[in-house]
This record gives C-alpha cells, structure tokens and sequence, in this order.
C-alpha cells in the first residue's frame, strides 16, 4: 500500500497483468454486505471468463470495513482497497475507483446488493456488441416505500424536462463503461458530481438493460432525505440554469398582474369602492415580493458557492492507503 495526501489520476499500467474489467464499490459503513459482495461479484466474474478488479473505495468507514477489505485484498490481489482519509461522499468515492480502475471496462455498483452482480454479465454482452455506456434502468423496485418511489420518478422526470442532457429514466449509477469513456470522464473534476449526468454529457454509444432492483442485503440506507435533496440539488444545479431562469419567470409574471392590477384599482376607486383601502393588501404584496427576492437570493447563492468551492481548487479527496499499481 502507498499513502498519498492528495486527488491523483494514475496512468494505466503497461503490465501485461492488466484486467479485463474493473468492478468499483464504495463503501461506507458496510461490514455486513461486503462478504456477500464479493462472493457474488466473484462467482459472476468467473463466468465472464476474463481477467478482472475489485476496486472497493472506503469512504470514511468506522464499522470495521476498512479493516476487512484488507483482509480481503491479502487473500486475493484481484481485491484492491483503496482508503479514505475521511469521508468525502459516494459520488467522490466512485470518481477515486474510476482514477484506480485499471480495466479496459468499469462497472459501478453498490454495496448494498440493491443492485443485482448477476446482471453484470448482461452489461458485459451489450458492450462486447460496441456500445461504451451500458446503463442499468431500475424496471422493478422492491422494498421501498412509496414516497421513495414517487420521489425518484419526479427526480428523473424533472432533471430530464430541465436539462440539455439527455439522462435516462429511472437508472443509477450503476452501469459498465468503457475504459475511453472514463478517461474523459477523468478529467472532469468539479466537486458537485452528478455521475450519470457527466457520462450521458460526454456522449459515445449509450443503451440500456433493465432489471429488477433489490432489497438491501444488509444494514441501513446511507442516503436519507437530506443527502437526497442534497444530491438533487447537484444534479440541477449542475447541468441546468433552470433556477436562475425560474426567478426572471416569476418577475415577469409578477409584474405582469402588476401592471393589470393598476387599471383595475384605479377603476374601483373612481367607482367609489372601499375594496383596497388599508394596508392588507399592501403587505401582501410586499410579503410576496420580499418571498421572490429571498428565493431569488437563494438560488443565487447557491451557484456562487459551487463557484467558490471550484475556485479553491482542493483536491477531491484525500486517500491514506492504495494499491501500488
């Protein structure tokens, strides 16, 4: 193991021991899933009957997974752990197996077993025929509620509706991409990431596999309704300026009844009506105004504070152990 205090982006090795394919995994608190992960990815792997990588990406784990990953990678040196000095999130973590990734194919998958390793074979197939991002789209769900359901479908739907970018419905991270594709997608280093939107904006040959989503294996979900909204807010803010047009629609049609309202005002005072006089109606819209700038603002800040975070220009993450090669 090599210790490193910053983001690196090593170059593929020019051995001949080089796999086939790179599976990545980030973990975070999963102790319970990660046996069964890599029983099961191994045994599909086996069937592919080519060379291949575990990347599994430790993401600030205190539940003892770090410790069991380099068991792992001791027993077998297809394992290859690659640590976090803390944690940095699931989409960082992901960005630091594409950097380690070696193979001519990566695969992202979870941790959790949600999604299934057995369909691996089936991104595998659609890429042998030449297509470079082979997407997972989630046909069936089981085991979650419906508020998360409706939540999710209004999420694809939305970002899809307000974004240039055509990002498919109902699909994860989980997908196979080519080795060229996460290239490019390497040198795309902004820190509010949106993996699935920054690899349907690259282009190359897309399609998708469906398949039925399952159950957690193990353990508690590691994104709750604040890291959802948080990642949302990513996605939109960083493929769409839809927020920032949203405030210049609502002061058009603020000032459109404005503009209405005055006709009708002044008719109604010269008609001798008591129907505006007082100060209710002047709060209201001062309060309603107040509201958009305030929304406004919000929006606003939230673009310049991923502006400030680029221009830092700190490392995504930080690792304290990786493989050497």
């Amino acid at each position: 193991m090599k210790s490193s205090n910053q983001s690196p982006n090593p170059p593929i090795s020019q051995s001949t021991n080089i796999p086939t394919y790179s599976i990545i995994a980030p973990i975070y608190n999963e102790v319970k899933n990660i046996p069964e992960l890599y029983r099961r990815v191994s045994e599909v792997m086996e069937n592919s009957g080519e060379s291949w990588e575990l990347v599994m990406v430790d993401d600030g784990s205190s539940d003892g997974s770090t410790d069991l990953m380099r068991k792992l990678a001791e027993k077998d040196a297809r394992v290859r752990p690659v640590i976090f000095a803390r944690n940095f999130g699931h989409q960082i973590a992901v960005t630091a197996g594409m950097d380690y990734s070696r193979g001519e194919a990566m695969v992202v998958i979870d941790a959790d077993l949600q999604d299934p390793p057995e369909v691996i074979l089936e991104l595998i197939a659609k890429w042998r025929e030449g297509y470079e991002v082979v997407y997972a789209v989630r046909a069936e769900r089981e085991g979650e509620s419906w508020f998360k359901l409706f939540t999710a479908a209004a999420f694809y739907r939305l970002i899809q509706r307000i974004t240039d970018v055509d990002i498919p419905l109902d699909t994860g991270d989980f997908r196979l991409v080519d080795r060229k594709v996460v290239d490019v997608m390497g040198q795309m280093r902004e820190r509010h990431r949106f993996l699935r939107g920054m690899s349907s904006w690259v282009g190359f040959e897309h399609i998708g596999v469906e398949y039925k989503r399952a159950e957690r294996f193990a353990g508690e979900t590691k994104y709750p309704l604040r890291k959802m909204l948080k990642f949302a807010s990513d996605a939109i803010t960083g493929f769409s300026y839809f927020p920032l047009q949203l405030a210049t629609y609502i002061g058009f049609v603020a000032a459109g009844f404005s503009c209405l309202a005055i006709p009708v005002v002044i008719a109604l005072r010269l008609a001798g009506s008591h129907a505006f006089y007082g100060q209710a109606s002047t709060l209201i819209a001062v309060l309603f105004l107040g509201g958009v700038q305030l929304i406004s603002l919000g929006i606003l800040g939230e673009y310049i504070g991923r502006l400030y975070d680029e221009a830092k220009g700190r490392p995504l993450y930080v690792v304290r152990d990786a493989p050497e090669e």
